[in-house]
């Protein structure tokens, strides 16, 4: 059995279920599309860029989610939905409520909702709402964002985030579809 810390009887690596396989194939998904991130603001606003490229500040947090799923299923099945948050909040910060980053906070609560099996629903729960914890506080105390954006590019860049946001959800949905049966 393994906790969250990942301690295991006989101390040797988790073999990795299909709900954690399932987490760390978002997470590479996401940290391999994060350079693309910039070159889409430029292509779309054509300005933005160097503010664009702190997104990728992110990238080693995603990177740890394959690198401990072995160690610790549960911690890597956590931490994605967590990471997502916390990524989605700084991007809020930067580029502003208009940008439309707030709208990765749903594919975060539907990775709260789809990770865990029903004997870790206390989990399912706490990541939950956490993850709409955080986004009150976006929503509230955002504040003005770092970058500055025209009413145009504003209008371009939210229109990227909410077709990458819906993308990663309905992959989210795909690719977690029918891993809960395997993984109880």
């Amino acid at each position: 059995m393994c906790d969250l810390a990942g301690s295991h009887m006989s101390g040797q690596r988790a073999i990795v279920d299909p709900l954690t396989q399932a987490s760390v194939t978002i997470a590479w998904v996401i940290l391999l599309n994060k350079p693309f991130y910039p070159l889409y603001v430029w292509y779309l606003a054509g300005n933005g860029v160097i503010a664009s490229l702190a997104s990728l500040t992110a990238a080693p947090l995603y990177l740890a989610i394959p690198l401990i799923a072995h160690r610790s299923p549960l911690a890597a099945r956590v931490a994605l939905p967590l990471v997502g948050t916390l990524d989605t909040l700084f991007e809020t910060k930067l580029f502003g409520q208009g940008a439309g980053t707030e709208l990765f906070f749903a594919a975060c609560i539907m990775l709260g909702a789809l990770s865990f099996r029903d004997q870790e629903r206390w989990w399912q729960r706490a990541v939950s709402v956490l993850v709409f914890g955080a986004f009150v506080i976006a929503r509230i105390f955002a504040g003005s964002p770092l970058y500055h954006w025209s009413d145009q590019d504003l209008a371009a860049f939210f229109n990227l985030n909410a077709f990458a946001a819906a993308s990663l959800t309905t992959f989210i949905a795909l690719r977690y579809a029918g891993s809960r049966d395997l993984g109880t």
